[in-house]
């Protein structure tokens, strides 16, 4: 029965939703990509992200799209709210069985290979997780806009406000802001208007220009990414005051942000052994030979 079963891992984020599908021995098959999957934003469109990332991994590995050979861990960004984790509970998923958790918990259990460690990841949004003698901690990580600090979302989400006080007047504009500006042919009901329907990946397409213009010395793009970088240094502080053993920056800010940190958080970082794709296969494998994370 071991051979014919298929470990299926999902990494759904903000911005996309990654699939890797491997063989009871561990082998990838295949893997696959698609839009957002984040639970806040509803659970039709995540789960639509991830039936198309799923379908791409087994296209890639030849294999006929029979789910019920599937043990799934699905590591979704938002997943971790107890409304959520009911109703995750009860939709019916194609998968032989399938276990829900948050993309950072696999991601955590993907850099530290299951052991003691702690993660940061910087991307859409933030989060820091981290297991202490096994217990698992959480700081951050509670939502955009209210939460989310020092992440992509946020930065655009500064970047915005800031170029709605540039053009008010009520601040210097800036290369970076007027590049914002640009975008809205200097409307400010431009701005709003869009802002009223964006979503925090709508958001982070502004961290690119951030950093991009911090480098060639911006005065605003540089207060933004090391505000952004001191929000990151407070998630790691918290994690180590908890007896966090060594910590990983991921995400897709974690290589741009990591030259704006201290230098005693940088002492406290190592590289990620592996990434929330290989901490969710290790998570479905465990469910499935009954070990626990």
């Amino acid at each position: 029965m071991n051979a014919e079963v298929l470990f299926l891992a999902v990494d759904g984020g903000g911005t996309k939703c990654l699939a890797r599908l491997a063989n009871a021995d561990g082998e990838t098959l295949g893997n696959g990509r698609s839009g957002p999957a984040n639970v806040r934003r509803g659970l039709a469109q995540t789960f639509a992200a991830i039936m198309d990332a799923t379908e791409q991994s087994f296209d890639e590995a030849a294999l006929a799209r029979d789910y019920s050979r599937v043990v799934a861990c699905l590591a979704l960004a938002g997943a971790g709210e107890p409304d959520i984790q009911a109703e995750l509970a009860r939709y019916a998923h194609p998968f032989r069985a399938a276990i829900f958790t948050t993309d950072s918990h696999a991601a955590c259990v993907g850099a530290h290979r299951g052991e003691d460690g702690g993660v940061i990841i910087a991307g859409t949004g933030s989060i820091g997780e981290a297991f202490v003698r096994g217990v698992r901690h959480r700081v951050g990580g509670w939502g955009f806009p209210v939460s989310d600090e020092g992440s992509g979302a946020w930065l655009g989400l500064e970047t915005v406000r800031r170029t709605l006080w540039a053009l008010d007047g009520r601040a210097a504009a800036s290369p970076l802001l007027d590049e914002v500006a640009s975008r809205f042919a200097h409307d400010p009901n431009a701005i709003t208007r869009w802002a009223s329907e964006a979503k925090p990946a709508d958001f982070g397409t502004f961290a690119p220009p951030v950093f991009r213009h911090a480098g060639d010395g911006d005065t605003v793009a540089r207060e933004l990414v090391a505000s952004a970088g001191r929000h990151v240094e407070r998630i790691a502080e918290a994690l180590l005051v908890l007896g966090t053993p060594r910590l990983a920056l991921m995400g897709g800010l974690a290589k741009p942000l990591e030259p704006w940190l201290s230098a005693a958080v940088k002492r406290s970082l190592v590289p990620p052994t592996g990434d929330a794709l290989d901490g969710g296969l290790q998570l479905a494998r465990n469910a499935f030979f009954g070990q626990e994370d």
